[in-house]
Parts: C-alpha cells; sequence; structure tokens
C-alpha cells in the first residue's frame, strides 16, 4: 500500500477538487437541454391555429364605414364634394397611413375611441375585427374594421455565443426558414440536426425537435411560425477549448501551490 505524506496530501486534493469544478463548466452556454428519453411533441401534430391576441400587444386599429367603401374611393383616387367629404377622405388618408396604435393593458382590455374599454385578449385577429365591427355598427353604417398586430415577434438562439437575435413578423404566414435568414442564419458552431421550437400553447410550453441538417428537414423549416416562439438551435460541443479554457487558471493555481509546497518542504 503506498502512503501520501501529510505536505502532498493538500495540493493533490486542490488539484482534483480543481479538474473536477473545471468539468462542470463544459458547454455550460448549451441551454434548454432535455434529456434523452424527453418526450417531444408530434410536429404532424402542431398547431396551426392563428395567434391570439394578449396583453401588452400593440394594435394598429382602422376603421371605416359603409363596409369600406371609402376606402376604395380614396385607393382608386375618386373625389367628393362638400367639407363632410373631404374630412371624411382626411380619416381614411389617415387610416391608410397606418391607423393608430393602441396598446392591449395587463388586464385584457383595449381603449378604444367612442368604445372605450373592450376586452380583446385571448380572441384572433379575425375574431376582434368581427366583435369590433359588431360594437360600431352602433355608431356606423356597416362599419369595417382593420386590425393588426405591431410587436409580434420570435427569438433566435442560431447556435453561437453572441448572434441571438429578436425577430419583429411583418407577415402572419412567415416561415422557420425566413426567420432564420433574416436572423443571419444558424451559426458556425450549431448544430442543424438539433434545432428545437418551444411555442407558448393555452395547455404550457410545447417542445418541438427538428432536423435542418438533410433536405428531408424542408418540410419542418417551412413551418409558419407564431409570436413568441423561441427557435433554440443546439451549439456543437467545444471540448478541447472549453477545456483549456477552463484548465489555464486551474494551471496557475497548481503552480502557485507548488511553489508553497516546495517552499514549506526546502525552507532553506
Amino acid at each position: 500500500m503506498v502512503f501520501i505524506q501529510a505536505p502532498l496530501r493538500l495540493p493533490l486534493f486542490t488539484l482534483a477538487l480543481a479538474v473536477s469544478l473545471s468539468n462542470c463548466t463544459i458547454n455550460r452556454d448549451i441551454m434548454f437541454r432535455t434529456g434523452e428519453d424527453f418526450d417531444f411533441a408530434p410536429l404532424e401534430e402542431m398547431e396551426s391555429l392563428g395567434y391570439r391576441i394578449a396583453p401588452n400587444d400593440l394594435l394598429q386599429f382602422r376603421l371605416f364605414s359603409n363596409k369600406g367603401q371609402r376606402l376604395n374611393q380614396i385607393t382608386a383616387g375618386g373625389v367628393g364634394t362638400g367639407s363632410a367629404v373631404i374630412n371624411q377622405q382626411m380619416n381614411n388618408a389617415l387610416n391608410q397611413q397606418g391607423g393608430v396604435t393602441y396598446l392591449v393593458k395587463p388586464d385584457g382590455l383595449v381603449e378604444l375611441p367612442e368604445l372605450g374599454n373592450i376586452r380583446l385578449e385571448g380572441l384572433t385577429i379575425e375574431e376582434a375585427e368581427g366583435l369590433l365591427e359588431e360594437a360600431y355598427a352602433s355608431f356606423y353604417n356597416d362599419p369595417f374594421v382593420i386590425l393588426r398586430i405591431l410587436n409580434n415577434r420570435v427569438y433566435i438562439f442560431p447556435g453561437e455565443t453572441g448572434k441571438a437575435s429578436v425577430v419583429t413578423l411583418e407577415n402572419m404566414n412567415t416561415t422557420m426558414l425566413e426567420v432564420l435568414a433574416l436572423s443571419g442564419g444558424i451559426g458556425s458552431r450549431a448544430n442543424a440536426s438539433k434545432v428545437k421550437l418551444i411555442r407558448r400553447t393555452p395547455h404550457g410550453n410545447e417542445i418541438y425537435k427538428m432536423d435542418l441538417s438533410t433536405i428531408e428537414g424542408l418540410e419542418a423549416a417551412n413551418t409558419v411560425v407564431q409570436a413568441y416562439d423561441i427557435i433554440y438551435v443546439e451549439p456543437m460541443p467545444q471540448l478541447i477549448r472549453e477545456t483549456t479554457e477552463s484548465l489555464t487558471p486551474i494551471a496557475s493555481l497548481i503552480s502557485t501551490l507548488t511553489f508553497f509546497y516546495a517552499f514549506i518542504v526546502n525552507p532553506n
């Protein structure tokens, strides 16, 4: 049996502890880890329901009477007479240029002209437009409402440190492929065979796994994203580089301990 002298025990213990701690820092930048037996949601059952209005959404609101007849007249260059018509055309022109923006408050209500507070939370755009057209029917003849959410966005983690981005959804039918292209594509360290889409649903977060490394993955890449989706591309492990970076301060510590040990054993 080999016995280790007491003066040697401290530096050896420190070395073993340091190496153990260094192993815990390798690949520490990998997020949203899932175990080997994790039950991913089936891609073929991915919900294709439209986005539902939520608190803190910014709504672009436009209102026209007579089922949007005057909107068509202005678009076609129609001219009317009288101050009332001119005022209506000016109002319609403002609507055409983007309308007015309203915030969905934390309680799900939106304060709109003439209506006051009305609850739109939980409705799709089509449902909200229909509800507002019914509400404005008391003030206008055959109201025509156009709603658009301005701050819908998705979060992209392309598999490379410092390259994450937030992409605003300009169109309702934006695909994952478009979003990845807008964000600059996946990173040089990314593992295209391990892509996760995390989606918020009324039943909690659903996580879908996709393999975009082959042409067969094109179908998954054409999945239409929804507001607040998270697209996470897992980075490839870089064991050698990260191990070297982790061991550099440890080597310095060992060098210091060795110096003190030599000084204690041989003080002269």
